[in-house]
C-alpha cells in the first residue's frame, strides 16, 4: 500500500502555490506509506538552461566544492544545496559534459532527476519531513506528482524511493505490483535502458521512456503499458508539459480524480484533495479501469 498525489494546474495564479498545494496532499497520505517520501515539481523552464538534481548520503562531503569541481565543463555551471539533495544548473549544450564529469569526479553522488524544468526530491522518512527538509511549500510550478512509500518488494532507500525518472523530464509514481517487470528489464536492458535498483516502478518508468523515444507521446506510451505489462498497478506520470493517469484493468489499487477550471488533482483517496480550493464545485470522478487520462500544457495551449 501507498500513497500517491498529483496535481496539474491550468490556472497561471495558482503556479506560485503549487508546492504547498501538492505537499498538504502528500502529507494526508502519511498513513498510506510512512517508509520514504518523494515530489517532484515541473516549474517554468529557463532558455537554454537544464537542471540536474542530485543526491549525497554524505552532502558535507560531496558536495564541498562541487560547482568549481564542475566549471571545467561548463563556466556557467550553478550549484543549489538543499540538504542532501543539490540542484545543478548548466547550459543544456553542456549538460552532458556535466554529467559525465560528475560521474568522474564524485561517483557517490546519485542523479535524481534531470532536464528543463524538473527538480526531484526523496529520501526515506515521513513527507512531512522530506517536504520540510527540502523547502516543497516554497516552490512553484505548473504541475506535479508525489508518493509516500510503504515498502513491498524491495529495501528502504533513497534510491527506491519514488518518483522514478529514467528520462529527460520525465518521472513516475506506482501504486501496485508488477509481474513481469524482470523480463521487461532485461528487454530494456538490451535497448540501452540503465537501471539504479531492483523496484518494479523503476521498469516501469524506464518503459515509458522507452516508448516515448520511439515517437509516442505520453498518453500513447500509458496505452501501450496497458497491454504490455502485467500486475496491479495505478500510475501517474509527469513530463516536461503533460500529466497522465493510468489503472490496469482490474483496478483495485484505490484511485480518486478531481477537476475545476483552475486544475486537475489526483489522490489515492479523497481526502488528499479535500483542501484544494474549489474541491466542493470540483467534478469527481474514479478513473475507469484500463483507460488512459492524459493532460498537456503544450496541446491545450
Amino acid at each position: 500500500m501507498c500513497g500517491i498525489v498529483g496535481l496539474f494546474l491550468k490556472d497561471k495564479s495558482l503556479e506560485p502555490k503549487l508546492g504547498a498545494m501538492l505537499s498538504d496532499m502528500l502529507v494526508i497520505m502519511t498513513d498510506r506509506g510512512p517508509d520514504s517520501a518523494g515530489i517532484a515539481i515541473y516549474g517554468a523552464p529557463s532558455d537554454g538552461r537544464a537542471k540536474i538534481t542530485v543526491q549525497s548520503a554524505k552532502p558535507a562531503t560531496d558536495f564541498a566544492g562541487l560547482e568549481a569541481l564542475l566549471k571545467p565543463a561548463d563556466a556557467s555551471v550553478a550549484v543549489e544545496l538543499k540538504s542532501t539533495h543539490a540542484v545543478i544548473e548548466a547550459d543544456a549544450k553542456h549538460a552532458a559534459a556535466v554529467r559525465e564529469l560528475l560521474a568522474e569526479a564524485r561517483p557517490e553522488i546519485r542523479v535524481m532527476g534531470s532536464g528543463d524544468s524538473v527538480e526531484i526530491y526523496k529520501e526515506v522518512g515521513l513527507p512531512k519531513d522530506v517536504v520540510s527538509r527540502f523547502g516543497i511549500r516554497e516552490m512553484g510550478g505548473t504541475h506535479g506528482i508525489g508518493h509516500t512509500r510503504m515498502a513491498t518488494e524491495s529495501a528502504v532507500t533513497t534510491l527506491g524511493a519514488h518518483p522514478f525518472s529514467t528520462g529527460a523530464d520525465q518521472c513516475l509514481v506506482h501504486n501496485g505490483s508488477l509481474s513481469n517487470h524482470n523480463n521487461l528489464r532485461r528487454e530494456l536492458v538490451r535497448e540501452g535502458m540503465t537501471f539504479e535498483t531492483q523496484n518494479d516502478s523503476e521498469v516501469a518508468a524506464a518503459y515509458l521512456t522507452a516508448e516515448m523515444a520511439k515517437g509516442k507521446d505520453l498518453g500513447q506510451a500509458l496505452t501501450s503499458a496497458l497491454d504490455d505489462l502485467d500486475g496491479f498497478f495505478t500510475f501517474v506520470v509527469g513530463t516536461k508539459s503533460g500529466f497522465g493517469v493510468v489503472r490496469d484493468p482490474i483496478a483495485c489499487k484505490p484511485a480518486v480524480m478531481a477537476e475545476t477550471d483552475q486544475y486537475i488533482a489526483f489522490g489515492s483517496e479523497y481526502r488528499a484533495l479535500v483542501n484544494l480550493p474549489g474541491i466542493e464545485d470540483a467534478r469527481v470522478w474514479e478513473p475507469e479501469p484500463a483507460t488512459v487520462y492524459f493532460w498537456d500544457h503544450e496541446k491545450a495551449a
